[in-house]
Formats: C-alpha cells, sequence, structure tokens
C-alpha cells in the first residue's frame, strides 16, 4: 500500500471570522450541537494529551460530559496515569476530531477537579454498572487477567446489592480551563481554515486566523 497516496479534498464548508461567535464557548457549543444533529458516533470523544514531571507524554480519548464557560468536564479515576500526571503537571491539550464534517477543534489550557458535588450529580446519572465499573477498576493498574475484574465485579455487585451505589473517594472529574481553543476547517488544497480563540483575560478573547 501506498500510504503517501492516501489523500481527500475537504469541500463541505469554510469558516471566517465574521461568522464566528464572540467566545469559544458559545462557537464549540454551536459546532457540537451541528455534530449532534449530524448523529456522528461518539460525538463527544476527544483526544486527552499530558505530560508527566519528567515530560514524558500520554495521549488517550475520554469523553466530555459537560462544558459552559467555566470549561470542559471529563471524569476519571483519581489514580489513573492520566489523573497523576494531572497532579504533575496541570497543562492539557484536548482534540475533537468530526471527520464527516471536516472539522476540528483544539483545546490548550489547565485542569482542576470539580466539586464533589458536581462528581456526584454526575456519577449518580451513570448506568449502575458504569458505577459498579468505578469501583472495580483501579485504573491504569497492571492485572493478571480479565478474570480478575470479572470476580471484583461480582464483589461490588454483592456489597451494593441494595439501595444507591455511593461514589467512590478515588473517582470524579476534571475541568479544563482553556487558555486557548482553536476552530479548524478542512478546505481545499490544504489550505484550511483556522481560526483560534487565546484568552485576554478572565471574560476575554482575541481571535485570530492562523496559515493552514
Amino acid at each position: 500500500m501506498d500510504i503517501g497516496a492516501l489523500r481527500r479534498e475537504y469541500t463541505q464548508a469554510g469558516l471566517s471570522k465574521a461568522n464566528l461567535a464572540a467566545t469559544p464557548f458559545l462557537q464549540f457549543e454551536q459546532w457540537f450541537t451541528q455534530a449532534t444533529q449530524a448523529e456522528l458516533a461518539e460525538v463527544n470523544a476527544m483526544q486527552l494529551a499530558t505530560t508527566s514531571a519528567q515530560n514524558k507524554p500520554s495521549l488517550r480519548t475520554v469523553l466530555l460530559k459537560a462544558f459552559d464557560e467555566r470549561g470542559f468536564v471529563f471524569y476519571t479515576n483519581y489514580h489513573s496515569q492520566k489523573a497523576q500526571q494531572m497532579a504533575e503537571n496541570p497543562q492539557v491539550a484536548a482534540l475533537f476530531f468530526w471527520k464527516e464534517l471536516e472539522r476540528q477543534v483544539e483545546i490548550t489550557g489547565r485542569v482542576e477537579k470539580v466539586s464533589t458535588l458536581e462528581s456526584l450529580k454526575y456519577f449518580t446519572s451513570r448506568p449502575r454498572g458504569s458505577q459498579l465499573g468505578a469501583w472495580v477498576s483501579a485504573q491504569s493498574s497492571i492485572i493478571s487477567s480479565r478474570r480478575l475484574l470479572e470476580a471484583k465485579l461480582e464483589e461490588m455487585k454483592q456489597k451494593f446489592s441494595s439501595g444507591e451505589i455511593p461514589l467512590p473517594d478515588f473517582w470524579g472529574g476534571f475541568r479544563i480551563i482553556p487558555e486557548s481553543v482553536e476552530f479548524w476547517q478542512g478546505r481545499p488544497n490544504r489550505l484550511h481554515d483556522r481560526f483560534e480563540y487565546r484568552r485576554q483575560g478572565l471574560e476575554t478573547w482575541q481571535i485570530e486566523r492562523l496559515s493552514p
């Protein structure tokens, strides 16, 4: 296979500064709504990049679970590799790629934990199986077999056989507080439209067009 010959033209739409919303949150809401209406699979999937104190990078896919003018929220085990790296270095990057719409959104900024109340509210909204899964998995740790997970699941089912499942103290949310957000729209001849919102203050954003 000649991988170098793999290519496609992006022709669906363009992006102009005049049509951008005043803040990246409003612009993201517009694009996210359009992606949802297009019935894309895993529309809230985002690639999250973190770096350790030793500058070792890691990348994985997580699911966006909330966003507003405070930032972008996802949930994880606080003992996971990503959480440990974010404790060492709170600067992160996240990327949404909606290939069917020929669009990308890149977010850079710092993370902070959401409140316990916010984590509890989301945790109780999860299916019971997902709640149990949070208790079962010591995320990122080495395990000998899947049988161990299944045995732990049965143990948790018995432990929480009646009543509500409590929020684990090792599980909760992080909020990405963006310093910059880039909106990328694919265009023909690789001359893509790119606009970056860069924070200038608590509520002020500078918008610049970037060369493709």
